[in-house]
């Protein structure tokens, strides 16, 4: 109903080479982050690490930053602080640290005391405590591996099927892309890697694959009308602007929802949203400049021609 962008004739595909040379850099750093992710060098929390989740809240209301300096400077350095909003008071917190004893005294007591000592006068309410041990981490570290394997293979076969084998090949590059495209932006950026982020990587890989096959349903409907005439660059050029009004559309709508989950939803779906945001710019990227360029190349290369 609204076409924020007119008719338009861009030459995406001349562009490919300049591309590939940027989804390269942003594939080479996803790798190094999946290689630190697999030897336990990155920020892993403790769904993965192992670790103690503490959740309580306050009968008043105290400064972070208090509540985290009291925490890092009684063992706990590494400990990870989260304010709750609940009714406008924002009393209550959940703390995680990648430990599950102190010497011969569990992490959760030790981190009570602390509470206790550095805030006098001010009780902490425990809501709930949680454990995780570091095989259960390792157990929940494989079964999100498989986890984004085995959908990623479905993508693959769904296509293929759909279309034909060299655009599912292409669309799973382009999927892989951009999960590896935020793992290693998350990296660089030190953020916590967890059971909630791996959720965000999924919905990803299903929101970019959904953009791509908007992009081969066009293209095959216009390869009826060009192919005979061996113009299969122009009739993907004219593919994405046709669609690219729909692409920018849904995009930004679907930012507007995750930047609002940004701002206001609070910090426990606060790396979530990041992800969300981050991978729906890269995964409109990868649509037009990843997924349908390897096509491209591929028909230039084959012997057997574009069905």
């Amino acid at each position: 109903m609204l076409r924020i962008i007119k008719e338009t004739n861009f030459d995406f595909i001349g562009q490919r080479k300049k591309a590939f040379i940027f989804s390269a850099l942003l594939i080479a750093l996803g790798l190094v982050a999946f290689a630190m992710v697999l030897l336990d060098k990155a920020n892993m929390g403790i769904d993965f690490a192992g670790g103690t989740m503490l959740q309580g809240n306050f009968e008043q209301a105290i400064n972070i930053s208090d509540l985290r300096n009291a925490v890092a400077s009684n063992g706990f350095p590494e400990a990870n602080i989260q304010e709750l909003h609940r009714h406008g008071v924002t009393n209550s917190y959940i703390i995680r640290v990648k430990e599950t004893t102190v010497g011969d005294e569990k992490a959760v007591n030790r981190l009570m005391q602390i509470i206790g000592d550095a805030f006098p006068g001010n009780t902490f309410q425990k809501d709930s405590e949680h454990t995780i041990g570091p095989a259960v981490g390792e157990s929940l570290k494989k079964s999100a591996r498989w986890a984004i394997l085995i959908s990623i293979l479905g993508m693959v076969i769904y296509i293929g099927l759909r279309f034909d084998f060299r655009s599912g090949v292409a669309a799973t590059i382009a999927t892989f892309h951009d999960v590896l495209a935020v793992l290693g932006i998350f990296y660089l950026l030190n953020v916590e890697i967890t059971l909630l982020v791996v959720t965000a990587l999924l919905t990803l890989a299903g929101y970019s694959l959904t953009d791509t096959v908007v992009v081969y349903d066009r293209i095959r409907e216009n390869a009826k009308k060009f192919r005979k005439k061996g113009e299969f660059v122009a009739t993907v050029n004219s593919s994405i602007n046709e669609v690219l009004s729909r692409t920018i559309m849904t995009s930004l709508t679907s930012l507007l929802v995750v930047i609002t989950l940004f701002v206001f939803g609070g910090e426990v779906v606060h790396d979530f949203a990041l992800a969300m945001i981050i991978g729906i710019i890269v995964g409109t990227y990868s649509s037009v400049f990843v997924a349908s360029p390897i096509v491209v190349e591929w028909e230039a290369r084959s012997p057997k021609r574009f069905k």
